[in-house]
């Protein structure tokens, strides 16, 4: 049998990104204008579903190299009724992206990478950009599809060359040279509300439902 008669070993076309690959990504936070400026949700960019369980509506986009332009749907966890997995794992996140935007250590406790982790906002976390390992989970119809679950910080080797000129311009200089030229950037014109649900993505983790 030929190449054009067997097609077992012909590859499946699912068209995701291998799981542990490095992207340098933009994250883009689609707002469902949720507030709850006891817990410092603010300006709309929360969504909460029906089921009570509040997140940020993230789509991620690849900025360079092989899979430039391609975008991964991912929720960042703010609270679950289920308990306090899903917060933790977004506060998780949260802080790998900051450390790996800004060039700080995950090691560097420094009072100036410790105000290098701080936000004023969400504004702040819309537009940033940072090397993620992209994942692959699962949505509700079981199919796969590409996820963020945590960011590279400058701890990792490939971080330099994936962040390029990102990591050339802050390189060497630690959190102090950082934190000097970081200023908080003006909270973008809010945008109308839209569907939390993007195209081509479904389902959330089964502690956020």
């Amino acid at each position: 049998m030929g190449t054009w008669n067997d097609f077992n070993d012909a590859q499946s076309n699912t068209n995701l990104i291998p799981k542990g690959t490095l992207a340098k990504v933009r994250l883009t936070i689609r707002p469902g204008g949720y507030d709850d400026p006891a817990q410092g949700w603010t300006g709309g960019y929360a969504t909460r579903a029906a089921t009570g369980s509040v997140y940020l509506n993230g789509e991620f986009t690849v900025t360079e190299g092989q899979y430039a332009r391609r975008k991964i749907f991912t929720l960042i966890g703010l609270y679950s009724p289920k308990g306090p997995d899903w917060a933790n794992m977004g506060r998780s996140l949260v802080r790998g992206m900051l450390n790996s935007a800004r060039g700080i250590s995950d090691k560097d406790m420094s009072a100036e990478a410790q105000a290098a982790r701080r936000i004023s906002g969400f504004a702040d976390l819309d537009g940033i950009e940072f090397i993620a390992r992209i994942d692959i989970g699962t949505d509700a119809s079981g199919d796969d599809k590409n996820e963020i679950r945590s960011a590279v910080t400058p701890d990792h080797r490939d971080y330099a060359q994936v962040m390029g000129t990102a990591a050339l311009q802050f390189g060497g200089q630690g959190a102090a040279g950082h934190a000097a030229q970081h200023t908080t950037p003006a909270a973008p014109a809010h945008q109308p509300s839209q569907p939390a649900s993007a195209p081509g993505f479904t389902g959330r983790p089964s502690w956020a439902q």
